[in-house]
Formats: structure tokens, C-alpha cells, sequence
């Protein structure tokens, strides 16, 4: 993998982390919203940008929507239907961790259950070092130690046709470097959500997707929700494309991108008013007790945060999720009152400036004269 690539995938994980450990406390405060269609018109300006969707939510209510730039790259295409489907990326490790929580609370699931004894293959086979001291809570934290497989020199993301089970990816992560002890610091790493996922399957018999179908798709209503598993599955309906620039200077459509990368770590496929409900019902509590939910909102010492978005009230969740062609960032209130879910596919090499870029137009959305 080339040194471009390496750079725009580092990028956007640090962008990624930086968002995902953002929490600040609740308000009952309603926010006056500005113009959606405005702040992303702003947005698709940006170097880079092939398009924008995105909608506010205020009590379930839609206040708000746009769609700006296009569906295709070079203005090709029309504009993206506002309500499509998109990827949420690494947004689906909060969904993964919810289902892995909801197990422990139903008693079939351990927190500090080890690792070796859920997936005993792994341990037996030393895909996973230290896999007997490894914990549940470790992997929901990312506190595990266990090295990221989704890096430049493990995955080729002009593959688009190979299916790669869970296990042969988190078989890749072997190869590197420990980050750390067992429960020492916190390190993001897919691998982390991969082993989730496989852990959930083991303890419930079913499928992730079946999992995630039964426990929050269906009871929610994120009926235009799934997890993508196999290749060539993709984006159903009318969707934006995003693209990438290998080192030869040929630009790939990302459409098609590889649907076994993603599993727990990040393979859904949503609608910004599916994943809007899903962020209400989780700041309301109807998905997990207090003592649980904190697990997944409570960034460990050593995570790296950001300023609150607003600088005042009302305080924003800000979870993103994306890799080379997309980002997807939904800002939340921790009471579950106001979403604002966004989608942008892109044609850059520089993710970073994308995300500051998303920020100010949930700035200009959710904190108008601020």
C-alpha cells in the first residue's frame, strides 16, 4: 500500500478517534436551528467534496434537511436524494457495543469473561496474543492492546470482490505490534469490534446482522437499516458515490467497497433518520442502564477529545465513522432530544480537512451566532 494511501487512511483514523471521544453532559435545552440546505451548500464547496445529505431531528421530528454538490463525481449524477441510504462507517462500533452490553446485561455475557474462553479457536491458534488476559470490557474500550488489521500495509481497498471472514482479518492484526498491556491505555482498533462481533455470534447462535436486525432495527423502526457482509453487497437505492486516487493517478469509484471489511467494526448501512433514532433511544436509556451505557460513552483517561462543539449549550455526542471516498458524522445531545446525521462522499487525500470542515457546518446548523 502506497505512502498516499498510508496518509489519508492514518488521517482520518486520528479524525475519527478525535470525534468519537468527544461527550459532554445533557441539557433539556431545544437549540434554534439554521438553514441545513445553507451549511451544506458551505460544506460541498470544499475541496474535495463530491456530495452532502444530512437531517436534523428535534423529538423525532424532522426540523431540517439538504442535499448539495452531487451524486457522482464532477457534478455528474444530480444531487443526492437527502433521505438515501449511506455507510456509517465506524458509527456501527456504538451499535455493536450496545448489542455486546445488552448481553451482559441479560447475563450471557461477562465483562470480564477472557477472551480464550469466548473464542477459544482464536486463543488455541495464537491469532490473538494474550488472548487469556484479554477482557470484554477491554474490547469495548479499545483497551485490549490488540493491533488495528485495517492499516495501508494489511488491506488492499481496491479489493472489492474477495470475501475475508472476520477471523482471517483479525488474523492480519497478528503480524503488528502490540500497543500496549491489557487494559493499560487506550488504542483504537477495529479489531477490537471484529472479535465483538464474533463474540455476540458465538453467544447468541445467530448472525450479527440478525442480531442487530432483532435487538434495534426492527424494534426502532430503522427499517431502511442493515449490515452489509459479503461482497458485492452494497448501497441499496439512489446513493452518492465517493472515490479515491491510486498512485498511478487512476480514480476509483468506491461504491463497491469491500462489505467483508466491515462487520462489527463498521458495516451498516443506514438513513440519517434511521440513525437519528437510534441515537434517541440510546441518550434516552431504552437500550441500556446508566451503569453500562457509560462504557461506550465515557472516553478512558489517555482518549483524546476535542472542544465542545458549541462552546456552551447545547453540548453535542459526536460519533463519526468513515474511511477513503466517505464520512459520516452524527452530532447528538446525550438526552436523545436533537440529532444532526450527515453523510459526505469525497475525492481527497486529505480526509482531515473534510472532517474540520463537517464540524463547521454542524456549527453553523446546531449553534447559529455562536
Amino acid at each position: 500500500m502506497s505512502h498516499a494511501i498510508t496518509a489519508r487512511l492514518a488521517g482520518l483514523a486520528c479524525a475519527m478517534l478525535t470525534l468519537a471521544a468527544a461527550a459532554t453532559p445533557a441539557t433539556a435545552a431545544t437549540p434554534e436551528v439554521a438553514n441545513v440546505q445553507q451549511a451544506l451548500d458551505a460544506l460541498a464547496r470544499t475541496s474535495g467534496v463530491v456530495g452532502a445529505i444530512g437531517e436534523v431531528y428535534v423529538d423525532g421530528k424532522r426540523v431540517g434537511q439538504g442535499s448539495a454538490g452531487s451524486r457522482l463525481l464532477n457534478g455528474k449524477g444530480g444531487r443526492i436524494p437527502a433521505g438515501s441510504r449511506y455507510r456509517i462507517g465506524s458509527q456501527t462500533k456504538l451499535l455493536t457495543g450496545t448489542v455486546a452490553l445488552q448481553l451482559v446485561k441479560e447475563g450471557k455475557l461477562g465483562l470480564e469473561d477472557k477472551l480464550s474462553d469466548l473464542l477459544p479457536k482464536g486463543a488455541s491458534q495464537d491469532i490473538v496474543e494474550r488472548a487469556d488476559e484479554i477482557t470484554v470490557r477491554q474490547l469495548i474500550r479499545h483497551t485490549s492492546g490488540i493491533p488495528n488489521w485495517f492499516t495501508p500495509d494489511l488491506v488492499d481497498i481496491y479489493d472489492f470482490t474477495t470475501y475475508y471472514p472476520p477471523i482471517d482479518l483479525v488474523k492480519k492484526s497478528r503480524s503488528q505490534p502490540r500497543t500496549g498491556e491489557p487494559g493499560e491505555k487506550f488504542s483504537y482498533s477495529n479489531t477490537n469490534y471484529t472479535l465483538l462481533g464474533m463474540i455476540i455470534e458465538k453467544v447468541t447462535g445467530r448472525s450479527l446482522a440478525s442480531e442487530f436486525a432483532r435487538r434495534l432495527f426492527v424494534p426502532l423502526g430503522m427499517s431502511r437499516t442493515y449490515l452489509a457482509v459479503k461482497p458485492p453487497q452494497g448501497i441499496e437505492g439512489p446513493h452518492g458515490h465517493g472515490y479515491s486516487t491510486d498512485d498511478q493517478g487512476q480514480v476509483h469509484d468506491m461504491d463497491r467497497l469491500n462489505a467483508s471489511y466491515g462487520n462489527g467494526s463498521g458495516g451498516v448501512i443506514s438513513t440519517s433518520r434511521d440513525i437519528s433514532a437510534f441515537y434517541r433511544a440510546f441518550g434516552q436509556g431504552k437500550l441500556l442502564p446508566p451503569t453500562l451505557q457509560k462504557l461506550l460513552t465515557d472516553p478512558p483517561e489517555n482518549a483524546p477529545s476535542q472542544p465542545p462543539l458549541c462552546g456552551g449549550e447545547p453540548e453535542l455526542r459526536v460519533i463519526a465513522g468513515g474511511t477513503t471516498s466517505f464520512t459520516s458524522v452524527t452530532f447528538s445531545s446525550p438526552d436523545g432530544r436533537i440529532q444532526f446525521a450527515t453523510s459526505t462522499t469525497t475525492s481527497t487525500q486529505d480526509p482531515a480537512a473534510i472532517g474540520r470542515a463537517i464540524n463547521q457546518t454542524a456549527k453553523a446548523v446546531l449553534c447559529p451566532g455562536k
